[in-house]
């Protein structure tokens, strides 16, 4: 009898780095929590670390002990990171900004996958349009940094208005927080793209993940610049 060995349903992009600055990560939702266990001893036997994004708590309770002993789980993100990400750079030249407190999330998956990467982050949150004086209180804070993801769901109003007031690169994250007509994160999104306010760059609806992983490629593109 002839045994056929099944081949593994993943293969993991080690060289991704090389290629683009960015690594391989593990979208969670959609698998089970023994082909995340799968790809984990994979990443492991390599001596590589990864970012897992989108990881619920009920498969986080499902891995192996072993696994999650090498996890840094962060349960407000649904985000991980297996074994040790980059260490932090000393400066922080991302803020990320929420329109409200159920944006939150969101914003958090950005800010974990940015950490993963070795960026600090100014995390501000709840000063969305519809209390504009939360938001002129920090604007000139704001400004400082060059980068700025604004998460925001409803009417997706605060991306523009923050670009009329700051030179810093705007990424709209729009969020899938809202009433009917907020249509899951449409209208946000859609508010986004056809701002009255020049060059706001934009991801998609919830991704956070996205977003970071644009501002990494600004930075990295800046540094690159930047050599002799």
């Amino acid at each position: 009898m002839v045994i056929k060995l099944q081949a593994p349903d993943f293969k993991i992009d080690f060289e991704r780095h090389q290629r683009t600055g960015l690594d391989e990560a593990i979208f969670c939702d959609g698998k089970s929590a023994q082909q995340i266990s799968n790809i984990l001893e994979s990443v492991l036997t390599a001596k590589r670390s990864i970012l897992l994004t989108r990881l619920s708590p009920e498969k986080w309770g499902q891995l192996p002990v072993s696994l999650k002993q090498k996890i840094d789980f962060d349960p407000i993100s649904n985000t991980a990171f297996f074994l040790d990400p980059e260490p932090l750079r000393k400066t922080c030249d991302i803020a990320i900004i929420s329109a409200g407190t159920s944006d939150s999330v969101v914003a958090r998956e950005a800010v974990r996958t940015l950490a993963f990467y070795g960026y600090q982050t100014k995390l501000i949150q709840d000063i969305g349009v519809a209390g504009l004086w939360r938001l002129l209180e920090c604007v000139d804070d704001i400004a400082q940094f060059p980068i700025v993801i604004v998460v925001a769901g409803m009417d997706g109003a605060l991306p523009t208005v923050l670009a009329g007031l700051i030179p810093s690169v705007v990424i709209a994250l729009p969020t899938s927080v809202g009433y009917g007509a907020a249509e899951g994160g449409r209208t946000a999104l859609n508010a986004a793209l056809s701002s009255c306010s020049a060059g706001i760059l934009a991801v998609n609806i919830d991704n956070g993940y996205g977003a970071a992983c644009a501002a990494v490629r600004i930075l990295t593109a800046a540094s690159r610049s930047k050599l002799p």
